[in-house]
């Protein structure tokens, strides 16, 4: 796969279809100093999102250039069952449900 930038997508997890965009670039926050990106995640056909938010990157608390996690099919899916293995239930109603998860997004 290659190293693109990508700000969304489709990926496959246990036989569902899952489209995933860039929430949020990474930022910095006058409250809470720099914050990492979020990406929402959306089973096909159902009704819940799950906003992932990443850490932010070192490279930004260490004060250089800005930059953000190269994201992949392999990152997108741990962060799929990091989601619902934290309780996330993509038919059910509600408003998108946050969950935090590493960089490599486990």
């Amino acid at each position: 796969m290659s190293k693109s930038q990508s700000n969304g997508g489709t990926v496959d997890v246990d036989g569902a279809t899952y489209d995933w965009h860039l929430q949020r670039e990474p930022h910095q926050s006058d409250d809470e100093g720099w914050k990492g990106m979020t990406i929402s995640l959306l089973q096909r056909d159902a009704k819940r999102e799950a906003w992932v938010e990443f850490p932010p990157p070192k490279r930004l608390l260490k004060g250089l250039p800005r930059g953000r996690l190269q994201l992949d099919g392999a990152t997108i899916s741990r962060c799929v069952r990091a989601a619902m293995s934290a309780g996330w239930e993509p038919m059910s109603r509600g408003k998108p449900v946050v969950f935090t998860v590493d960089a490599e997004g486990n």
